[in-house]
């Protein structure tokens, strides 16, 4: 393949990664975190936790994207 292929391939692969990363964070936000404020009250009550929970969860994914693609 050449380089400019080769770049252009990972320039759309590194935007549709990050494309499912935003889907999946906007569906943390609307269904899955109301649901673990009702069954966990106490805890989620600050937002900082939260939303630290969910940073931690896309730190994840992000390390295992990379560690899957090299």
């Amino acid at each position: 393949m050449g380089r400019r292929l080769k770049a252009l391939l990972t320039i759309f692969a590194v935007g549709f990664i990050g494309f499912i990363l935003g889907v999946a964070a906007n569906l943390m936000y609307s269904k899955v975190l109301p649901i673990l404020i009702e069954a966990f009250p106490q805890i989620f009550a600050s937002s900082w936790v939260a939303w630290g929970i969910g940073g931690a969860l896309l730190a994840i994914i992000c390390c295992l994207i990379y560690a899957y693609v090299t």
